[in-house]
């Protein structure tokens, strides 16, 4: 089997030396973006601009890297993601530039614009089959994101309470999906609640953007023919009474339709893909909060093959030792038995099937979970 090759980079700096932004710039170009043609073509650089309040998202600068590297090969960049189902600052357009401005992605400081892919309610998509689709046969992408003729992901990598963690492959998939589409991705899996756990404090209703969840008797319960299982509740729960489905195929069929999405994004298109594993949070940066990272800073790591790219960024997060107070900490310590044996991110969210999305996404074809890491200086 022919490995991928996945170019990695620590976070080391030297006095005098190269800075993180320049070490990106390095990177990338040894692992071949100037390959790409990009004259006069317009590239979609896929990013999370982080809910306001929020503060482990990738830091503008680095885009700019990214920006700039693509105008230098006479490229026409521009930086883009997708609106929200849940509530929060990013489920229509005008909150969603805002939320972004207010992040620090304004053009002065990225050198271009932040086009919202879905438009401005979410309902500007494209119909995309999906080649091999098995669960699903027709993508609804945001549009502007196919408009674009080449794609860029630029990702910061951490956990997540549903995949398990965000990388390339979520970023593209679930992110490039229309309002629509995320709801399609979700839909098979709806959690519950822990009756015993639950105390009525309400912090599943404000984050439900459909009135799922209601508070009777001081205890919630979820309105099933409401819910879309976006999942933004489990996360939300301060007592982790908010609980997956059961059924681990719900937890499979949301991570195999999000790998067919990203493959209906970047099939038949040139594509390149950049993954920092640093603030390595347990939760998705759509909270407008973040906890404590669970394992120090890693580096910054670059690919053509997006599956490879999120394989060695789980194994190098896996090798890494456990931050102390930090949530993974927490599970640690509170289950020391039934944590051994399992890696970071089983031990953050046990029901998480993140080795189903790779091993879906390399059936498919988007690339091999075999690679070779080759370090740059």
């Amino acid at each position: 089997m022919t490995k991928a090759k996945v170019y990695f980079s620590d976070m080391r700096t030297r006095y005098g030396g190269l800075s993180l932004p320049q070490k990106l710039g390095k990177l990338i170009e040894a692992a071949g973006i100037g390959e790409i043609d990009f004259q006069n073509k317009f590239a979609a650089i896929k990013i999370h601009f982080g809910e306001p309040g929020n503060l482990s998202f990738l830091r503008p600068n680095y885009a700019k890297v990214v920006v700039d590297t693509v105008a230098a090969q006479g490229g026409r960049p521009f930086l883009t993601d997708c609106n929200t189902l849940y509530v929060g600052r990013r489920k229509h357009a005008l909150e969603h530039i805002t939320a972004a401005y207010e992040n620090g992605f304004s053009p002065f400081s990225t050198g271009c614009h932040i086009i919202i892919a879905d438009g401005l309610k979410g309902t500007d998509e494209a119909y995309v089959t999906v080649p091999g689709g098995e669960l699903v046969q027709e993508a609804k992408i945001g549009k502007a994101l196919m408009d674009a003729d080449i794609v860029i992901s630029l990702n910061h990598f951490k956990g997540h309470e549903a995949t398990g963690f965000g990388g390339a492959i979520k970023n593209i998939g679930m992110g490039g999906g229309s309002r629509a589409g995320k709801m399609e991705m979700h839909h098979d899996g709806k959690p519950h609640i822990s009756e015993r756990k639950c105390i009525g404090c309400g912090a599943c209703v404000r984050i439900c953007a459909h009135g799922a969840p209601i508070i009777e008797n001081k205890k919630a319960h979820i309105d099933l023919d409401k819910c879309v299982g976006c999942g933004r509740c489990i996360g939300a729960c301060p007592m982790d009474a908010v609980k997956p489905p059961a059924d681990g195929s719900s937890m499979e069929a949301l991570n195999k339709k999000m790998a067919e999405y990203a493959w209906a994004i970047l099939h038949g298109r040139p594509h390149f893909h950049i993954s920092l594993i640093v603030d390595v949070s347990p939760y998705c940066d759509c909270h407008a909060e973040n906890d404590a990272p669970v394992v120090p800073n890693i580096g910054m790591l670059a690919s053509f093959d997006p599956v490879a790219l999120d394989q060695a960024c789980a194994d190098l997060v896996n090798a890494a030792p456990i931050m102390a107070n930090s949530l993974l900490d927490d599970h640690l310590k509170a289950d020391p038995e039934g944590c051994q044996g399992h890696d970071h991110f089983h031990n953050l969210t046990p029901e998480s099937e993140w080795k189903t999305c790779l091993a879906h996404a390399e059936k498919l074809g988007m690339g091999t979970r075999a690679y070779e890491l080759v370090t740059v200086k």
